[in-house]
Formats: C-alpha cells, structure tokens, sequence
C-alpha cells in the first residue's frame, strides 16, 4: 500500500463495508478505490479478495480485464483520446500520435515526471464533435494537436 498503509487500509474496508451487500460488489468496490486513490493498489487485492471470500486470482482477474481499473497512480493530467470509428474518420489518429510525442509517452503509459498519463479509448460517446478527448474526466469535441495543446496547458 501507500505512504500511510494503516489508514489505506481502514479506508479499503470503509469502501469494502459499504458496497459489501451490494449484488456483484466486487465492481462497485473496485470503482470506488479508483475514485479514491485513482487506482487499485495491488496490495489491497488481497484484502478485497478475503472481505469477499473470493479468491484473489478472481480479483485479479477483473483487475487485470477491465481497462478502467488502472493498476499504477496515474499522472497529475489524464488524457483520454477516443480512437474508435466515428473518430478515426475525422483525425484521431494523428492526435493520438500528437499527444504521444508531446508528451513523451505511448498510449496507456504515464510520463517519467508524473505528469500526464495517456490512455485510448473506444468511444467516449461524442461521435459527432470528433475527434474526442477527455482531459481529467472533462469531455472535449472537435480536438486537434493545437486544441489538446491549449487543453492540456490550462489544466497544468
């Protein structure tokens, strides 16, 4: 766990205990960690796993499946460009080959300094404003390489 392990783990079980009667609280709880911590520390899996009385191999399944449960701290900025389709068609590739030499990172990778984290995505539900980008949970339309540029500033 973190810096502080013994209040990560109360707060793990303060998470655990309020999803616990929840059906299938295995993706709440994972959801809430992500929204807590901004992602699911391989320390707590067991943790989780003993809560549920399932095994950790079920835990890191469903870790490792899922692309929204990112399994490292992400950067101070995340930046989600949507490669799907609709936004191929109009330029999405060309931002996304932007934003990796602007920033220094391949997509699903976070920069040596912490700074930005990269992430593709599949549709970010904005097909008609592509290409799209989500800049620290903020949906953009219509981004190009000067867009994202102006974007990724403003939120430094």
């Amino acid at each position: 766990m973190t810096v502080d392990s013994a209040s990560v783990e109360e707060r793990v079980r303060e998470i655990i205990d309020s999803h616990r009667r929840d059906r299938g609280a295995l993706l709440p709880i994972l959801h809430s960690l992500v929204a807590e911590f901004g992602y699911v520390d391989k320390d707590v899996l067991p943790l989780v796993a003993k809560e549920l009385n399932i095994s950790r191999a079920d835990v890191h399944g469903v870790v490792t499946f899922y692309e929204d449960f990112r399994q490292e701290p992400p950067g101070a900025t995340t930046v989600r460009i949507c490669r799907a389709e609709a936004c191929q068609s109009v330029g999405a590739e060309a931002l996304a080959k932007h934003a990796e030499e602007r920033f220094g990172v391949k997509m699903g990778g976070t920069a040596m300094d912490g700074s930005v984290t990269l992430e593709q995505v599949f549709c970010l539900g904005n097909c008609a404003l592509g290409p799209a980008a989500e800049v620290n949970g903020r949906l953009y339309g219509r981004v190009d390489a000067d867009r994202l540029n102006a974007i990724v500033t403003a939120v430094e």
